[in-house]
């Protein structure tokens, strides 16, 4: 059961299998990075045993506070669909981020255009990430500030250096564009004390997410904080989403997905 006070949450989806570990393991690491509760969720299947479910769930929660006792944990049984289960998370239990497994994209694919909240997707094969190195790709939208302000929460909280990858787009206007989210960012990680790099990439803004991954990858990053899809297509809806295709490609790299279709919900200290 959910508590009454409305803390805001860290959200890890489980499917009780061995994948449960590394992702809990983040989540909790998300958890005490921003001092919020960490909420493990499994959506129970019919003929599925609830009391059998949510007992393997406390299991989880037993193990985790024996090591880290100060932890705030709980666990949420849900029948919602997935596409709907953001907004349900983000307005009845205050969630702030979702963990989620890297490998079944396509599973929450639908949520991920929906949802007001982001997505952190990890490789439960690769080690635990510290998010200590972070990369965002700088282009031409204005929503472009929403991932830059989740970079400053990592780098004032966990002391993370930020490197920002900015569009190399031609164009008048949107060359004006990019200069002024470039700018938007060096206030920011100056106002927040943020330790922070801008290189200017080759490409343009179509493709600027994809240098983005290139280089955080040959970087050694921990992070990619990723805007989606501003408009999605018909065609991105028969052949999938970009940002599917940066997630396959992210190999250990861990990508926080932000929806630019919605007001985000935003950290409370």
């Amino acid at each position: 059961m959910m508590d009454e006070k409305k803390e805001q949450k860290i959200i890890v989806f489980t499917t009780l299998t061995a994948a449960d570990r590394n992702l809990i393991l983040t989540g909790t690491r998300i958890a005490m990075i921003f001092k919020k509760e960490l909420c493990l969720v499994y959506q129970l299947k019919k003929k599925e045993n609830k009391a059998e479910v949510k007992e393997k769930l406390a299991e989880y929660i037993i193990a985790l506070k024996n090591e880290i006792p100060d932890l705030k944990a709980s666990v949420l049984l849900t029948v919602h669909k997935m596409r709907i289960l953001p907004d349900i998370l983000a307005d009845d239990h205050e969630a702030i981020i979702m963990v989620a497994n890297a490998l079944q994209f396509r599973k929450f694919a639908g949520a991920v255009s929906e949802s007001p909240i982001p997505f952190l997707f990890v490789n439960p094969e690769v080690p635990l990430p510290q998010f200590k190195k972070i990369v965002v790709p700088i282009d031409i939208r204005k929503e472009t500030s929403d991932t830059l302000l989740w970079c400053s929460w990592f780098g004032r909280f966990n002391q993370s250096e930020i490197i920002a990858v900015a569009a190399g787009d031609k164009g008048k206007n949107s060359k004006q564009q990019v200069s002024h989210n470039v700018v938007l960012a060096k206030k920011l990680f100056q106002k927040t004390g943020v330790t922070y790099q801008i290189f200017r990439g080759r490409k343009s803004s179509l493709q600027n997410s994809f240098e983005a991954v290139e280089f955080a990858q040959s970087a050694e990053c921990e992070l990619l904080v990723l805007l989606g899809s501003s408009v999605i297509t018909l065609l991105d809806l028969l052949i999938g989403l970009p940002e599917r295709k940066i997630i396959s490609r992210a190999g250990n790299l861990a990508v926080l997905l932000i929806n630019p279709r919605r007001d985000n919900y935003i950290l409370c200290d």
